[in-house]
């Protein structure tokens, strides 16, 4: 008997098994030189560690793919993950990423963990960066070409009051934002009584924002809200009645992963638009969410969720439920997980709009190619790949290396009686 992933096999097997393995790393055709995997590196970038990049190299000479695997959190560990497997793609066909994500996928036979999926991502966004690069074309080409010119983005906009938060709102307008997400302050802002977390009292507060906004503003600018998971699942639900005259583009995760089946409730008694999706790593999270068309927005962050190939097959099946995507950013992204989430939404029908990001001055000069913002829309380049260029040495010497040693965790919030609120 022979241990190959995960469980016994005769001997008969194991050797078919190699041999199969042997047959993906093998040229078809004498004289043709495959495009073979030889190479797998990790570069870590910004000042606190955070930024993890996959650099695929390949038997071609100057022909490489640069993916996203960062995370604010347990980047060295994702950074050892991505080591780990690396020894299962070297010699492989690099233009075999349909192929190369399955087998990613299982080689580790438990699935479905944000950690291991996040060094798939950056890997999957590596070879589709390799692939352009070697057909001369940008990636939103390989995946059918545009369904538009540029990709609507939404803003952030916050105040500790109401007037402030209104000044913000009026900025990102005036800079041509049509789509912006409104908070009082951080996080669960308006429901925080003397440092703690209170349901009445953010159920109070959040209306009266929407009413603020909208008599300053009127019905035209599309206005979002992250609630941050932070309600019970009976508040949610009322939240979002209370929310539906103000006719929001959507309410952002107003429930935690683990209590979907309250999305049910919501929707059988309002119409307010719901966006979910940017801690879901297991597709037994989102689908049942789309295919019964409980939500209106799926918010995967493509670097956490498979990368490219799973990220657009999640777009297809959006596609047939009339749901829109909206990928996720936040502050902890980066330029490359950026544009790799622009692609998408370049040529993906079932678009609805893309979270927007902003970098340091000194963390984009690193990068050649990122994506334009102007005017409340993201624009790619038009050259081959995610059409980035990174500078490695200037990448690494960000890095602050004991800020990167630290551990980093989430805020924790509270409730009143001492009780961790799930974000």
């Amino acid at each position: 008997m022979v241990y190959h992933h995960g469980v016994y096999l005769t001997q008969g097997v194991a050797e078919k098994t190699r041999r199969l393995l042997d047959v993906l790393k093998t040229p078809r055709k004498a004289g043709w030189r495959l495009t073979t995997i030889t190479r797998v590196e990790t570069i870590r970038s910004r000042a606190d560690g955070s930024w993890l990049f996959v650099k695929i190299h390949t038997n071609q000479p100057g022909l490489f793919g640069l993916g996203s695997a960062s995370d604010p959190f347990r980047c060295s560990v994702i950074e050892e993950a991505v080591k780990t497997v690396a020894p299962l793609l070297i010699g492989r066909d690099a233009s075999r990423i349909e192929d190369i994500w399955q087998s990613v996928y299982t080689c580790c036979y438990w699935r479905n963990d944000s950690v291991f999926s996040t060094a798939q991502s950056g890997i999957d966004q590596a070879l589709w960066d390799l692939k352009g690069k070697e057909a001369g074309l940008p990636i939103y080409q390989l995946l059918g070409g545009k369904c538009r010119t540029a990709v609507q983005a939404y803003a952030h906009a916050s105040g500790d009051s109401l007037a402030q938060l209104g000044d913000d709102v009026a900025r990102y307008l005036e800079e041509g934002y049509h789509v912006v997400r409104c908070q009082l302050g951080a996080y669960g802002g308006g429901g925080f009584l003397e440092g703690a977390f209170d349901d009445d009292t953010y159920l109070e507060k959040i209306p009266q924002m929407f009413e603020y906004l909208r008599n300053r503003f009127g019905l035209g600018p599309k206005l979002t809200h992250d609630v941050h998971e932070h309600l019970m699942p009976q508040n949610a639900v009322r939240l979002s009645k209370l929310l539906e005259p103000y006719r929001l583009y959507f309410l952002e995760d107003v429930l935690p992963p683990e209590q979907l089946p309250w999305y049910r409730q919501i929707r059988q008694q309002c119409t307010t638009p719901q966006a979910v999706g940017e801690l879901f790593t297991n597709p037994n999270e989102f689908v049942p969410l789309i295919s019964e068309r409980l939500i209106d927005f799926v918010r995967l962050r493509v670097s956490k969720a498979g990368g490219i190939t799973n990220c657009r097959k999640v777009a297809n099946l959006c596609e047939w439920f009339g749901v829109r995507t909206a990928w996720q950013e936040g502050a902890d992204n980066d330029p490359v997980n950026q544009m790799a989430s622009v692609h998408l939404d370049l040529a993906s029908s079932s678009f609805g709009v893309q979270e927007e990001n902003h970098f340091e001055e000194a963390e984009l000069a690193v990068f050649e190619g990122v994506a334009r913002l102007e005017g409340g829309y993201l624009y790619a380049n038009e050259a081959p790949g995610l059409g980035m260029h990174l500078d490695e040495k200037a990448a690494r010497g960000l890095l602050d290396p004991q800020l990167a040693k630290r551990s980093y965790f989430i805020a924790e919030d509270r409730r009143r009686d001492g009780e961790i609120l799930r974000p």
